[in-house]
């Protein structure tokens, strides 16, 4: 474990925990363009309802992509459930991890400073336009954000522009108490054990709407994405508890 410190408003968890990559998983869905933007889909043909998933910022981690999987097809609710790839091929290498010398720590922060969250966040609600126009059948879109895709989702359901009506983060990066004043939409956060216990506190008490925030004490920042080990049976058990938390969120909360 380097000791890199928090870089761009990331806690120091984001700046060291390297991913985990696991194999042999098969997706279920298919890729193509939406808004010019390469999309992972999955779900029913007629799925009436759409989840917009915010990766993390290794981007197609199996993980990742076998999460919109769970999210399409586990509930009784099906959902339509779209990643995009904000990044264009080009995702954090896994190489820069841990960031334990002077360049790697050099290429993350230029990293970080490339890919701002307030820029795919003030992108967001013409991608969602993009999407009501190819998937006419879902009338109604979430979001889900992991680690920097949490603070994506912080920013786009606060601002004024902000197309969606349910919302999740999970390990979220950069929390901000601020923030969830503006939200404006039922929210759910998943923290991990190394996200900040009095930011997450407080963003809770700001949350206006209907919620759930949740500690999920002994896991590490990631497991619900990337870094998930899924070859660990505590970490497999709570990836997806995670999912299903949501899940049940938004099958309560989401009208």
């Amino acid at each position: 474990m380097s000791t890199m410190p928090a870089s761009h408003g990331h806690n120091e968890a984001c700046c060291n925990i390297p991913p985990v990559v696991s194999t042999g998983y098969s997706a279920k869905g298919t890729y193509d363009e939406v808004d010019g933007l390469k999309t992972y889909v999955t779900g029913p043909a007629d799925a009436t309802k759409g989840i917009v998933v915010i990766y993390d910022i290794f981007g197609y981690f199996d993980q990742t992509v076998q999460g919109a999987d769970i999210l399409a097809t586990s509930h009784s609710q099906k959902y339509k459930v779209v990643i995009p790839d904000w990044f264009k091929g080009e995702p954090c290498p896994i190489e820069w991890y841990p960031p334990n010398n002077p360049e790697k720590q050099k290429n993350l922060g230029a990293f970080f400073g490339k890919n701002p969250p307030p820029g795919v966040a003030g992108k967001l609600p013409d991608y969602a336009k993009a999407l009501g126009a190819k998937y006419p059948k879902i009338k109604s879109w979430g979001i889900l954000g992991f680690c920097w895709g949490g603070k994506v989702v912080s920013l786009v359901t606060s601002s004024d522009a902000n197309p969606f009506s349910i919302a999740a983060e999970c390990h979220p990066a950069m929390v901000e108490p601020e923030d969830a004043k503006g939200i404006k939409v039922p929210l759910v956060m998943l923290a991990s054990k190394e996200e900040p216990d009095d930011k997450v506190k407080q963003f809770e008490a700001n949350l206006k709407g209907a919620k759930h925030v949740e500690t999920f004490k002994d896991q590490i920042h990631g497991w619900m994405a990337a870094r998930a080990d899924l070859s660990n049976d505590r970490v497999k058990d709570e990836y997806t508890r995670g999912y299903k938390t949501v899940l049940d969120f938004f099958a309560k909360n989401w009208s």
